[in-house]
């Protein structure tokens, strides 16, 4: 038994032993009391006094000093403990011998000694006891057959007396191992149990904790219902989803959630209840924004097989619908960059052809000025298509990068103060850069980063053709620079933001169609992603994230 636990019991057997003496004496000291005011008998028995008060007194004093010793000989539990119990059979002895000697009642205390002993110590104390408590109940019965302690005279004298005490000793001797038996033995079921019961006990609390951290850790919202729709448990992932907390849902109609209208919820269970498993999906709105969120509905039963209520495992579609919509322009990328390709080529050679022919023409003697302007008209036009046939070359056939390791964070620097200087910055626009490193270092070809720039930059001030502001930021986040342009120019439709990043999908004038979508080509090149943020009339943010390392790199420095 832990010393913790069996000093605990210690301690309550000094009060209960306290409680016991103090009944047997107060009573008996008021009786003779009683008597004595009386003039019966005198209060102390032969002018000295009773055996019953010192035992009462003793048994105080060792109280005292049995919780003195608790704390000091905390580690000594065992010790304490065969001390109280041989102070327990010293005290029950006097009270044997002054109560009657063999005819006294109080010999069945010797029985709780040993029960208690079996109890805090098990088996081997539990006979030991027993064993010492006959000795000390044999000793006494013996000295008064004997005369060697003055007793009651008619109790143990002739055949009589010597056949009564044959047959004490007998039964106390059966009794006191039988109880000794019998104790431990229930001690050391109890002792099992006990621990049967504690094994289960922090079984049950690990599957609690387990079950806690799982739901807890799983990235998709849960919640849970009883059979009437109120909200009875969430998970952490379910509260940053829903934008509320779980104090907050908890007895509420899962409604309040914004995940189901009541008529919904109601027509949801119902399919449920008729096995009609289906996932499904709705919107949740969080302000102005709706997020496309994707569920499933199930029964939760209890231990007996009843239905105790719901469960709805929902997931935040927005990411996955991004990526989707990513894969459906890398598509459409690829396939128009096929076209492009092969479209260039065969346009190119007879473009070629033309504008060194209208050359020559434009040359030639007798060319009168009509014919020479429209000539000229021919030319430039032939130079733009070439300039777009050009921009078709770059984002369908992309140079192969010149990697090195370069300051990005610097690079953005540079560019940012040409972008200012430059004639696209006119007068009216106002440009800010903020970065959080003033030195980031990247491996990536820095060209192709300032390709990135300038296409942004330039679309950015074209979105504000009256003015505006234009906030360049660049932080570092983990292993991935982030590169944002944000404007207050007129902003985009959710239409235009789909289209933005296709071929030929110019919204300002004289422009080609090709420089985000050669943003999007080179984003991609260098695995990284873009994203757009924009609300019309209310400008537009592009971001722009690059990682810092290649994939191998950045392997192999795992691996190393």
């Amino acid at each position: 038994m832990p010393a913790a636990r069996l000093l605990g019991q210690l301690r309550w057997l000094i009060v209960i032993r306290l409680v016991m003496i103090t009944s047997v004496a107060v009573p008996y000291f008021l009786l003779r009391l009683t008597a004595a005011r009386e003039g019966q008998i005198p209060f102390f028995g032969s002018g000295a006094p009773d055996l019953l008060l010192l035992l009462t007194g003793a048994t105080y004093l060792a109280s005292l000093v049995y919780f003195a010793l608790l704390r000091p000989l905390a580690c000594r539990a065992v010790l304490q403990a065969a001390i109280q119990f041989g102070g327990d059979l010293v005290l029950i002895t006097g009270l044997v011998y002054w109560f009657g000697g063999i005819a006294s009642p109080f010999s069945l205390l010797y029985l709780l000694v040993i029960a208690y002993a079996a109890v805090m110590l098990r088996r081997q104390a539990a006979f030991w006891t027993a064993t010492a408590a006959y000795i000390a109940y044999a000793a006494l019965l013996l000295a008064l057959y004997r005369g060697w302690i003055p007793g009651r005279p008619d109790t143990l004298t002739g055949d009589e007396g010597f056949t009564r005490l044959l047959y004490n000793l007998a039964v106390h001797l059966f009794g006191f191992y039988a109880v000794a038996l019998l104790t431990s033995h229930l001690a050391l079921t109890l002792s099992r149990s006990e621990r049967a019961l504690a094994e289960q006990s922090d079984n049950l609390a690990d599957l609690r904790v387990a079950h806690h951290d799982v739901v807890q850790s799983i990235p998709s919202g849960l919640l849970t219902t009883d059979l009437d729709g109120a909200v009875t448990r969430l998970n952490r992932a379910a509260e940053e989803i829903l934008g509320r907390s779980e104090s907050a849902l908890l007895g509420a109609h899962v409604a309040t959630t914004g995940l189901f209208s009541r008529s919904r919820w109601t027509h949801e269970t119902e399919l449920e209840r008729r096995g009609a498993y289906h996932r499904a999906e709705t919107e949740l709105a969080r302000g102005e924004a709706r997020i496309p969120i994707g569920y499933s509905l199930g029964e939760i039963t209890d231990a007996h097989g009843r239905r105790s209520g719901f469960v709805v495992v929902f997931q935040d579609l927005s990411e996955w619908r991004r990526l989707q919509e990513e894969v459906r322009v890398k598509d459409r990328m690829a396939a128009v960059g096929e076209l492009a390709a092969g479209l260039a080529h065969e346009v190119g050679n007879p473009l070629a052809a033309i504008s060194g022919s209208v050359q020559m023409l434009s040359a030639a003697p007798g060319v009168d000025p009509g014919q020479r302007q429209l000539l000229t008209i021919v030319h430039r036009e032939s130079q733009r298509l070439d300039r777009t046939i050009k921009g078709f070359l770059r984002f369908a056939r992309p140079r192969d990068q010149a990697v090195v390791e370069f300051d990005i964070a610097r690079l953005v620097a540079e560019h940012f103060e040409l972008l200012r200087n430059s004639e696209e910055a006119g007068p009216r626009h106002r440009l800010r850069l903020a970065l959080d490193q003033q030195s980031t270092t990247a491996i990536a070809d820095p060209d192709q980063v300032s390709q990135i720039f300038w296409n942004l930059a330039r679309n950015a001030l074209r979105a504000m053709p009256d003015g505006g502001d234009l906030v360049v930021s660049g932080q570092r986040q983990d292993e991935r620079y982030r590169l944002s342009f944000r404007d207050s120019g007129h902003g985009m439709d959710p239409e235009q933001r789909a289209r933005l990043f296709q071929p030929f999908q110019s919204f300002f004038d004289g422009g080609t169609g090709l420089g985000m979508a050669i943003v999007y080509r080179l984003v991609q090149e260098h695995d990284g992603r873009v994203s757009v943020e924009s609300k019309e009339g209310a400008g537009t943010t592009i971001t722009v994230e690059l990682p810092l390392r290649p994939a191998a790199a950045a392997s192999e420095r795992g691996t190393a």
